[in-house]
C-alpha cells in the first residue's frame, strides 16, 4: 500500500499536515485533500488559482473547516506547480 502524500500547511502559526492525493478531473488536475473527516476538492479557476470545491453546510457541520483554513490550503497548492 502507498504511503498518502502530505501536505504541510501553516495556518494560525501552527505547522499542520494533511493527506492529499492529486486526480485528473476531465481536463483539470484537482487536489482532495482530507481535512479531518472530510476530503475537500481543489480546482484551479480561470486564473489558475485553487479554489475548494466545498458548500456552506459542509463549512457548519464539521469542525475542522474554515474559511481560512481552506484558503491557507489553496495558497500551499499554489506554490507547488
Amino acid at each position: 500500500m502507498e504511503e498518502p502524500l502530505l501536505l504541510p500547511v501553516t495556518y494560525q502559526n501552527k505547522d499542520l499536515e494533511f493527506e492529499f492525493s492529486l486526480q485528473r478531473y476531465g481536463y483539470i488536475r484537482r487536489a482532495g485533500v482530507k481535512i479531518g473527516e472530510v476530503t475537500v476538492f481543489f480546482e484551479p479557476d480561470e486564473e489558475g488559482r485553487y479554489r475548494a470545491m466545498v458548500n456552506s453546510e459542509q463549512i457548519e457541520q464539521s469542525k475542522s473547516l474554515s474559511v481560512g483554513l481552506l484558503q491557507a490550503i489553496a495558497e500551499t497548492l499554489e506554490q507547488l506547480r
